[in-house]
């Protein structure tokens, strides 16, 4: 055994010089296990055989790398093998030879210092004082001389301050302190240094981070800051020298008091920091900005200080350029933030909304910003950039998963309602809002800016979970309800509440006053509400849906009175009609529509807003009425999607326009387009102009008047006049010519502008029909079993027929996905289907019949797959229905028989289907299949079909 160990100690050391480089990390790993295994084996013994092997002195000048690095990896083995540290003499040993391996920095670099510095940190206090300190006296003294000696000593100060006093400071290098006056010139050169010989990390280089901790230790941090940081090392102006600082600016923040913290929050780091996040917003730049959150996330996740807490929130949030913090308005580090730091941010940034001090901020702008500011209001324009920073801040921290309260929500959201859509004017304390004036009255740009992000904030408080930690809440928490409070009510319903205060109070005005009819239409949307909350609780899905529509536009009154008005006032009258008491008529052909019919139709306009929240609901609401849908009511549905209709129509519904800006000149509608759709625009535009051209050529009209402008100027000679024309004929020939093309090339424009707006009609069509196939997707899911379902399918499969047969841009493509996947998903694959139809028995058959030939007649093998699967879906319904007239329940089987056979019950069950019937629709098809050559009609549609109807 003693031989093997021999022999094993021999490889390794061996290997520890070895010229793979990939290969000496593991010889020396494996080295530091065999020492930590086997600890009779002596320390000094193995350090011997290292440097016998790679010795230094006597190895040929080619291997001497090798040798350099077999002598530090033999040095690292015996310091990972966790023995080094006990036994002095190898100790001693080792530091002289990493001394010795210092001088090969061609080789080894600064690794040996590394190593040295981390030996030191695991050596104890008495084995330093007396084992290491004599030997490293040297390089302490010199500590000023290189960057890694200087880490020596400031790991040394802090690991061992009771052997590196001020009096043995003073004998070593003259001074009792490191951070002084006299040495900040010093020091300085030697962190730019650091930051240029590490800049490929991409960190703070770990001297850097240790002359903090010292500079704090010994007093003397606004020493360092002031005279070291901000007028020795940002004086040179690089990027690793800048970035450097900006890591030491976010390695500091856990270290610092809050005195400490408002002094470099408000220094020339946090400056320049703010200068480079806003020149550095091309792309293809360094961006130090994410990195920057990431310290101040680290720091509020680890702080338990409020105080710190905010003085680092509010002096990242005053870091502005003009006007506009640097800090991301929907940056997530406000998580960290305890609950009362939370509210008293939101309060800062409410106090900086109204008044806004830009004493307190350190503003900076840059160069270009300088150079343009000439003709600009500044504080007006900083004004305007800081209040719209602060509303999205307000808006994003109900979004973010912070710790609030329902009253912190509801005061945010109270808020930004009160300064979207009124003033004060005079102020109160019976309305939070109004009790502070603000020192610049907002503009109509601020109550616009204002009015978006509060219904993006709807839009967030309409699908937030449930807050508190009461029994309620959790129980709401857990059927997975939104939008509420703990004790269920609406949030929508608690602002209207709140701007029915404000439009009752005479100390605030709106900024777009209400008319009568809209003030009147207000107050029956509020009534009407009250009603529903009154209803009885059995239906309370139907009676929340009809809450949450009508109170969302109510909101939007204060948005769009005009266009809201006409939505509300047919809302108002189908909520009525739907919950009303009275005993429901007999409806016929010509009968006024019913509830169900007008609220598809009010959704319908409500899907074409370009308002996200308004969609989202008008989808919940379909949701919650869908049991009640009527074969008129989706009847409206699909006459949207039918895309014969379209074609005899202008259009089935009158889509809104997000923008009603006039096109300016073709290439201008061009470039829009392309915005719209990226490969239509081109090709159509292509096609457009070669039309033109081919117009311009086969135009009879222009050309007869050409020629008749020609002949009354006599311009066109024959053998009856040889005179030319004299100078003022040919003049006014020239004018009525001129005119006559600027008239042609008017007509061409008008040609060009009036396609580009049928293209985009298009576009905004087939994009509010995606919209709507969300509808038949919820309906099919929803209402799997529900008859109506049969009538979907040809619609479907009419829109599929077309799509496939024509163009085939980005969008139209996007639209045959999505309805071919609800088709197949939503529809035929779905494991629920109507279990009621027995009525429909002979239309149902009728039905696959047509679906088959259909099929069969087809020429596109993909579209025949379609009507080849409904044809299925129709099979399972039929087969899973049993006939009430001839069916009596099958005879169990015994136990034993049933266990064996479990399908046969289900194969042998036809339920509705008649069999012969649908034996002969299939059997024409396979013949089709098998006899005509160019049939569309594939063998995997028949392999389905016999795997999943095998009888």
């Amino acid at each position: 055994q003693d031989d093997e160990l021999k022999y094993t100690l021999k490889r390794l050391v061996e290997g520890l010089g070895a010229t793979r480089e990939a290969a000496r990390p593991g010889f020396s790993l494996a080295l530091a296990q065999v020492l930590q295994a086997f600890e009779e084996i002596p320390m000094c013994t193995v350090l011997e055989q290292i440097k016998e092997k790679h010795n230094l002195e006597k190895v040929k000048k080619k291997l001497v790398r090798n040798a350099a690095f077999g002598n530090f990896f033999g040095v690292m083995a015996l310091f990972q093998s966790g023995r080094l540290v006990k036994d002095r003499k190898a100790l001693l040993e080792s530091i002289q030879l990493l001394q010795q391996l210092a001088h090969h920095q061609a080789h080894l670099r600064d690794l040996p210092r590394k190593t040295l510095i981390d030996i030191m940190s695991e050596v104890p206090e008495t084995v330093f004082e007396e084992v290491l300190f004599g030997i490293l006296q040297s390089d302490l003294a010199s500590a000023f001389t290189s960057p890694e000696n200087l880490h020596l000593l400031l790991v040394g100060i802090q690991k061992f301050p009771g052997v590196l006093k001020p009096k043995s400071l003073k004998k070593l290098f003259g001074s009792p302190t490191v951070v002084n006056e006299e040495n900040i010139p010093r020091l300085v050169e030697l962190l730019q240094s650091a930051a240029k010989s590490e800049k490929k990390d991409k960190k703070l280089p770990s001297v850097v981070f240790d002359l903090l901790q010292v500079s704090l230790k010994e007093d003397a941090f606004e020493l360092f800051w002031k005279e070291g940081v901000e007028n020795g090392l940002l004086k040179e102006k690089s990027g690793p020298v800048s970035y450097m600082c900006y890591r030491l600016l976010g390695s500091a923040l856990p270290l610092l008091s809050l005195d400490q913290l408002q002094m470099v929050l408000k220094g020339k780091v946090m400056q320049h920091y703010g200068e480079h996040v806003v020149t550095t917003q091309l792309p293809d730049r360094f961006k130090f900005a994410p990195e920057m959150e990431g310290y101040i996330d680290e720091f509020l996740n680890s702080c338990d200080d409020l105080e710190r807490q905010l003085a680092v929130m509010i002096g990242f949030s005053t870091l502005t350029n003009q006007g506009y913090p640097v800090l991301s308005s929907s940056s997530r580090v406000v998580r960290h933030l305890q609950p009362v730091g939370v509210q008293k941010y939101v309060d800062w940034l409410k106090g900086m909304f109204l008044r806004p001090d830009f004493d307190c901020c350190l503003d900076f702008s840059s160069n270009r910003q300088k150079q343009n500011q000439e003709h600009v209001n500044i504080t007006q324009h900083k004004i305007t950039r800081l209040r719209k920073w602060i509303i999205h801040r307000l808006a994003n921290i109900i979004e973010s998963p912070v710790k609030k309260e329902e009253s912190l929500v509801m005061d945010v959201s109270r808020f930004c309602f009160f300064h979207a859509f009124f003033e004060t004017k005079k102020k109160t304390s019976q309305i939070r809002e109004a009790n502070v004036l603000p020192s610049e009255p907002l503009d109509e740009q601020a109550h616009s800016v204002t009015e978006n992000y509060f219904f993006g904030l709807l839009q967030t408080l309409n699908t937030l979970t449930v807050l508190g930690d009461t029994a309620k809440a959790t129980a709401l928490r857990e059927k997975h309800i939104h939008g509420v409070t703990a004790d269920g009510k609406l949030w929508i319903f608690l602002l209207v509440e709140y701007a029915n205060k404000l439009l009752s109070s005479e100390h605030v005005k709106a900024v777009k006053p209400f008319t009568k009819g809209q003030r009147d239409a207000w107050e029956r949307t509020l009534q009407s509400v009250k009603n529903l909350q009154k209803e009885d609780k059995s239906d309370s899905a139907k009676v929340v849906a009809f809450q949450q529509l009508l109170l969302l536009m109510a909101i939007h009154l204060f948005k769009n009175p005009s266009e809201t008005m006409d939505v509300l006032s047919d809302l108002l009258n189908c909520t009525e009609r739907a919950f009303s008491k009275e005993p429901k008529k007999k409806k016929t052909d010509n009968a006024e529509p019913g509830w169900v019919e007008v609220m598809v139709e009010i959704l319908l306009s409500l899907l074409a807003q370009p308002s996200l929240l308004i969609r989202r609901i008008s989808k919940s609401v379909f949701v919650r009425i869908c049991p009640s849908l009527t074969k008129r009511g989706l009847q409206l549905i699909l006459d949207v999607l039918d895309p014969y209709q379209e074609q005899n129509e202008e259009s089935a519904v009158v889509v809104m326009e997000e923008s009603d800006k006039k096109i300016k000149s073709a290439q201008d509608t061009d470039e829009e387009g392309s915005e719209d759709s990226s490969d239509e625009g081109d090709t159509e535009e292509e096609n457009d102009s070669g039309d033109d051209e081919k117009n311009e050529e086969v135009d009879d009209d222009f050309r007869s008047q050409l020629m008749n402008v020609l002949q009354a100027g006599n311009a066109l000679g024959g053998d009856e006049s040889d005179e030319e024309l004299d100078d003022e004929a040919m003049m006014a020939l020239d004018k009525n010519i001129s005119a006559l093309f600027a008239e042609q090339q008017k007509r061409i424009q008008a040609k060009k502008d009036e396609k580009d707006r049928m293209r985009k009609e298009k576009i905004l069509r087939r994009d509010f029909k995606i919209k709507v196939l969300d509808l038949i997707e919820v309906f099919l899911t929803k209402q799997s079993d529900n008859p109506l379902v049969f009538d979907i399918i040809e619609p479907l499969l009419r829109v599929i027929e077309q799509c496939m047969s024509s163009d085939s841009d980005k969008q139209e493509v996007d639209f045959l996905q999505k309805t071919a996947n609800i088709f197949q998903n939503s529809l035929c694959r779905t494991k629920q289907y109507c279990k009621r139809v027995d009525a429909l028995q002979e239309d149902l058959h009728a039905f696959v019949e047509r679906l088959v030939k259909k099929a069969c007649k087809h020429t596109d093998s993909s579209v025949a797959l379609y009507y080849f699967s409904a044809s299925l879906y129709l099979l399972k319904v039929l087969r899973g229905n049993m006939s009430d007239k001839s069916s009596t329940p099958p005879t169990p089987l015994p136990e034993k028989q049933s266990n064996a056979i479990p399908q046969a019950c289900q194969l042998l069950s036809t339920g509705c289907l008649d069999m012969e019937r649908v034996t002969v629709i299939y059997q024409q098809a396979l013949t089709q299949f098998l006899t005509k050559r160019n049939s569309a009609l594939t063998s995997s549609m028949f392999h389905d079909l016999f795997r999943r109807f095998p009888v």
